[in-house]
């Protein structure tokens, strides 16, 4: 069976889908191993969510600094495979993956030595909070070097066409996950009841076997990884035009996450029960944000080639088809959060206190699903024509919008639904003005290829 999908030649639609489809088959199975943690910890309790949640944004800030490496690698790699001259995209995935170790490597050293300052930033109420959350904080990020490395190798076999090795990968990880999550925090058979500890000894277990399947696929590879040599000195040249394409959008998701732990810090204003609200409300959401950003992976992948290989019509079709799928799934997302949110938020926090927050969280951020889906969407295609600049500047002026809404709207009689009514509303707003630079920039980027 053919891994890789001919993104270059044959009709767009069977080829973007083929592509396209493993990786939201992914983002699905990274959305179903998240909730299978809030399932889980949200069975020991609020609290213990709410120290997951806190803890898990640091997490969220790891994978911004591993996004620099990722589409970095990605988007280089794609321009070099467009053009035929296979020997760069080599050493563009090589450099991506050195770069990646070595940022894991400090960030998990820097969690562990300042792991209660940096927890101490959300003032959390519960001091039984804070210590399950520092424990949570201190596993994960410090082990977060193999997150690294699966995004990267995620990014450079997208580039290739291959997406069917990152679902089988996250599919393993995630089938580890399921076993070992209530076996770790409840205490099964000859484990003792780890808690919170437990669901972070699964975490990180499940990465490294993700990890491992990437590696054993790499040792197997024809066309790119077989050439890698993780241990030789690292291509400053490479390491640069990664670090242009990948810095501005790093850097949008750092200060996107930035961004939300300050409204974190406003929502614990609420109680830690808020937190906790936030923390499940946001993965039961990721059905449409993890998908869409799956699917801009691979129209980032279709845009790359197809640039490098000067396919003007292509381009431009590509983009119209993928739009038109994202439209109809963000219709559907937001159906669903709108009209099941109490049946839905049930499932991982049943405590009757906390599900009317849960409720307002979800029904809230529904009327965002459209514009958010549309923004992904079209943030990688631009990516992919090698502009990361425009999404990263769109997204951090109207996300850091939110923190001036937020202190506005929550003291008004709205109160802690003036927060969540901050997040939605800039979403909207990211979605149109995004939309709407691209096609500008479309318009003329199409006019200079000949």
């Amino acid at each position: 069976m053919r891994k890789n999908v001919n993104l270059l030649e044959g009709a767009i639609l069977p080829s973007l889908s083929g592509l396209a489809l493993p990786i939201m088959a992914t983002s699905l199975i990274q959305m179903a191993y998240n909730l299978t943690d809030m399932l889980w910890i949200g069975r020991v309790g609020s609290n213990a969510v709410a120290a997951v949640g806190a803890a898990g944004m640091y997490m969220w800030l790891a994978n911004g600094i591993a996004t620099i490496a990722k589409m970095g690698g990605q988007v280089k790699a794609g321009h070099a495979l467009g053009a035929k001259a296979e020997r760069k995209a080599v050493g563009f995935a090589e450099t991506a993956l050195q770069f990646g170790i070595v940022t894991g490597a400090l960030y998990g050293i820097i969690a562990n030595l300042f792991a209660h300052p940096l927890i101490g930033f959300f003032k959390l109420n519960s001091p039984q909070v804070v210590a399950d959350a520092e424990i949570y904080f201190r596993i994960t990020c410090g082990a977060v070097v193999f997150s690294f490395l699966n995004q990267i190798f995620t990014g450079i076999m997208t580039a290739m066409g291959n997406s069917r090795t990152s679902f089988l990968a996250t599919a393993a990880g995630l089938v580890i996950n399921i076993v070992l999550d209530p076996v770790l925090i409840f205490g099964i058979g000859p484990f003792p009841k780890m808690g919170v500890m437990g669901a972070a000894v699964a975490t990180v277990f499940a990465q490294m076997i993700v990890t491992g399947v990437f590696v054993a696929y790499a040792v197997q590879d024809q066309m790119i990884f077989c050439k890698v040599r993780i241990l030789k000195k690292m291509d400053m040249g490479s390491l640069k035009e990664i670090i242009k394409i990948g810095l501005p959008i790093g850097i949008q998701s750092m200060i996107f996450t930035g961004i939300s732990m300050t409204i974190a810090r406003l929502i614990a204003g609420f109680g830690d029960s808020a937190i906790a609200v936030q923390k499940v409300g946001s993965q039961i959401e990721s059905i449409s944000w993890m998908t869409a950003e799956g699917f801009g992976a691979a129209v980032n992948a279709f845009m790359a080639q197809n640039l490098g290989a000067g396919n003007k019509e292509r381009i431009v079709k590509g983009y119209k088809i993928a739009i038109g799928i994202e439209v109809v799934w963000g219709i559907f997302c937001t159906f669903v959060l709108f009209v099941f949110p109490g049946v839905i938020f049930r499932i991982f926090i049943p405590e009757a206190q906390v599900l009317p927050m849960g409720v307002d969280y979800l029904k809230i951020l529904a009327v965002s699903q459209l514009f958010m889906c549309i923004e992904l969407t079209t943030a990688g295609a631009f990516s992919g024509l090698g502009k990361t600049i425009p999404p990263s500047v769109s997204s951090i002026v109207l996300t850091a919008a939110r923190i001036p809404m937020a202190f506005v709207l929550m003291k008004t009689p709205l109160g802690l639904n003036g927060i969540w009514w901050s997040i939605s509303i800039s979403s909207i707003l990211k979605g149109i003005v995004i939309t709407a630079w691209f096609l500008m920039y479309l318009d003329r980027k199409m006019r200079k290829i000949a």
